[in-house]
Formats: structure tokens, sequence, C-alpha cells
């Protein structure tokens, strides 16, 4: 009976390991896509501020000044 039980546990670890294995690695892919996710946005934010559009046209939504 005990040999039974002892497989059963052993089973029951083995497959909730194999969850837990994933789960951490979802984990992990998710904080790097995050990461690259803020980093980029942060690059494009600079690369706004510092290169201009070449957009001298007015604003048309802009009220005109008299």
């Amino acid at each position: 009976m005990s040999r039974v039980r002892l497989m059963t546990i052993t089973l029951l670890t083995a497959s909730l390991s194999g969850c837990a294995v994933i789960t951490v690695a979802d984990a992990a892919v998710s904080v790097v896509a995050t990461g690259v996710k803020v980093t980029a946005k942060a690059v494009g934010a600079v690369a706004d501020a510092v290169i201009p559009d070449g957009d001298n046209k007015k604003d048309p939504k802009a009220p005109e000044k008299k």
C-alpha cells in the first residue's frame, strides 16, 4: 500500500514541478518584454524631442492671431 501512495505522491510532485517551471519561464519572458517596451518608448520619446519633424505648417486647430 505504501508503494502506491509513494508513486502517487511522486507523480503529483513531478507534474506540479513542470507547471512551476513554465510559470517561472513565463514570468521571466513577461519581465523582459515589459523592459523592452518601456525602453523602446523612452528611446522614441528622446528621438522625437531631439529630431525635428520638419513640419512648419500652422496647426489648423490653433486660433489665428491678428
